[in-house]
């Protein structure tokens, strides 16, 4: 073995090791995730307030979503929302994970970031596939009227994760972007 090839070795093994940290994250948003569901499922029965808080601002309900995001297309035949709300989502997320794993170009925060959404996205997957009646919301907050609703639909921490992760991603590659402009 040369000193070269010792030095690519040596900066590859930091460079996994940046991949692989990020991936901590996703495996607690998906234990997060399933362990609240577990205690929801097992705890509150089915349509019903478990809790409220400051009020009625916040409640901690059972509800499931057989849909998507905002109950989107929960009416729809049990194959049409399989292929849409299972497949289509694992292959997005197995794309995700590839080329979170061949691109050397995300910075830290990005990985991070994608690791999140990956976990969430994982967390709900899980529900999709093992929860017939499907994902299990509870956070139910009240929205005041805005956009004409009294209560913003009711989410679960994989939400929480996706919607997070997906705004710090975003403001990243702003960032990095105008960083970019700027050194041109």
């Amino acid at each position: 073995m040369t000193a070269d090839t010792m030095a690519v070795e040596f900066k590859q093994k930091p460079l996994a090791a940046g991949k692989l940290l990020p991936l901590i994250l996703m495996a607690l948003v998906i234990i997060a995730d399933q362990i609240t569901k577990y205690l929801i499922v097992k705890n509150i029965p089915l349509g019903s307030i478990g809790a409220t808080f400051f009020g009625d601002f916040l409640r901690i309900i059972h509800v499931c979503n057989p849909g998507i995001a905002f109950s989107i297309g929960q009416g729809w035949s049990l194959m049409t929302r399989a292929f849409l709300f299972r497949a289509i989502p694992l292959v997005v997320i197995v794309i995700v994970m590839v080329v979170y794993f061949k691109n050397d170009e995300f910075t830290a925060l990005q990985r991070w970031a994608i690791a999140g959404i990956a976990g969430g996205g994982i967390g709900n997957l899980i529900d999709r596939f093992f929860r017939f009646e499907g994902v299990v919301d509870f956070i139910d907050v009240k929205f005041y009227g805005l956009f004409g609703m009294e209560r913003w639909p009711t989410f679960n921490v994989a939400d929480s994760a996706v919607v997070v992760c997906g705004i710090l991603l975003v403001a990243s590659f702003i960032f990095t972007i105008k960083d970019l402009k700027k050194d041109e």
